[in-house]
């Protein structure tokens, strides 16, 4: 449990000097932008790659991965049926909530809290292939089949995953553990070392970004689905990987623990950028995804505390 904490704590640290850096503009208005894109584009590939090539794939892609699925479908799905039915929303701010309650993080704080909370980054990679590679597909597919913008193919959707660098550095990583092979010592020495960047960065970034923002400002009618998107990102999404993973697949200790904590990471910030794109939900998205990410950590901390 010490451990754990100490992981909370350090990750911790590096935001709030994220965020003094954020508040004194020390790097310059863009500094947070170009950091975001190290990271997603650069560090976090070179970081996955080295990370799942020794990875037991046997973990990786077995009962974490059926936990990431279920808990994320079952906790969308519900969020939908009560924006739909109940708050009377349109389809496809419907479809932006439900994103919202159960697209988690899981690259610029899911890797970060993998490495240093779980004590492994590949706890993350199951959260992170489930989500970049069929479950925010499948939401673009069917917002744009509820919009009047520019209608999406499987085939327009494919290539977008293909071309994804999380995507790249993870299907490299899981083939070179499922083959076998090792690269050269040579190749692997400057992919460590990239790969060494990302988790800072990435919380550097994700510091900056909290500096000056505040949720639940705008009264447009929206705060009760920004506050139950909360609830659910926060409370349902975790309870139901745990009793899918306790109950269902009969999980338990320290693999119990990391998929309770990756379902508790916050609202994916490519939420938002979906819903700037469709112009739909975008209160929801904005309030969700800061509101989430400042008490995420919090909540996952409760979440260690409980699980012992």
């Amino acid at each position: 449990m010490l451990g754990v904490l100490q992981g909370f704590f350090v990750v911790w640290m590096v935001i709030l000097v994220g965020w003094f850096i954020g508040r004194r503009k020390v790097l310059g208005p863009e500094a947070q932008l170009v950091l975001s894109r190290l990271a997603f584009f650069v560090a976090s590939p070179a970081l996955l790659l080295e990370t799942l090539s020794r990875a037991d794939l046997h973990v990786v892609l077995s009962l974490p991965l059926l936990v990431a699925a279920c808990s994320a479908v079952v906790t969308g799905a519900l969020f939908w049926l009560i924006c739909r039915f109940w708050l009377r929303r349109s389809v496809a701010e419907s479809l932006l909530g439900s994103m919202s309650s159960s697209v988690a993080n899981s690259a610029n704080l899911g890797l970060p809290i993998a490495a240093y909370v779980l004590g492994d980054a590949a706890y993350i990679a199951p959260l992170l292939i489930f989500q970049l590679a069929f479950y925010t597909p499948a939401y673009l597919l069917l917002l744009d089949s509820a919009t009047s913008g520019r209608r999406a193919t499987p085939v327009r959707v494919l290539l977008q995953i293909v071309r994804n660098p999380m995507i790249l550095g993870t299907a490299a990583g899981l083939v070179l553990a499922g083959t076998g092979w090792r690269l050269p010592e040579l190749v692997l020495a400057p992919i460590h070392l990239i790969g060494g960047a990302a988790v800072p960065a990435m919380l550097l970034a994700f510091g900056m970004s909290l500096a000056g923002s505040r949720p639940f400002t705008a009264v447009d009618g929206r705060r009760t689905d920004a506050l139950l998107a909360v609830l659910f990102k926060l409370v349902v999404h975790p309870l139901a990987a745990y009793a899918v993973a306790r109950f269902g697949l009969g999980m338990d200790g320290h693999a119990l623990f990391a998929v309770v904590v990756t379902a508790a990471l916050p609202t994916a910030q490519n939420v938002y950028v979906s819903a700037q794109r469709y112009q739909v939900g975008v209160t929801v998205a904005k309030d969700t995804v800061l509101a989430t990410t400042i008490l995420a950590i919090p909540a996952m901390a409760l979440a260690a505390l409980l699980l012992g």
